[in-house]
């Protein structure tokens, strides 16, 4: 089976200018692009969905991804300067959950979707 190719010789004006209407400013673009490369990492998947269940501290989420506490701290700290995650301090633990509720909404879609 070939891949589908376009052999048309004219542009469908009116579908383009339709089309351009809902495009939005390149920044828009870039910003998402870089938003979704976050996720292009399964560790920080597994964290995001980790602390989609529960509010958890670094060593909590060592034990449960079987990673050192290093290694957790420094995709924590990725996730957290892209408002993915918050934190709160409770003493000397710092407790980590999600930003907002549209992060746990990206991932539940997207498990979804691979459920299809």
């Amino acid at each position: 089976m070939t891949s589908p190719v376009c052999d048309c010789e004219m542009i469908h004006q009116e579908a383009v200018q339709e089309a351009k209407k809902g495009m939005r400013p390149e920044k828009d673009y870039l910003a998402l692009a870089t938003l979704l490369k976050l996720f292009g990492d399964n560790t920080r998947v597994k964290i995001l969905h980790a602390l989609e269940q529960k509010e958890l501290c670094v060593c909590d989420l060592a034990v449960l991804l079987g990673m050192t506490k290093s290694a957790i701290s420094h995709q924590l700290k990725a996730l957290r300067l892209s408002n993915l995650v918050k934190f709160r301090r409770e003493g000397q633990v710092i407790y980590y959950s999600l930003a907002d509720d549209h992060v746990k909404a990206i991932l539940d879609l997207g498990f979804e979707h691979l459920a299809e």
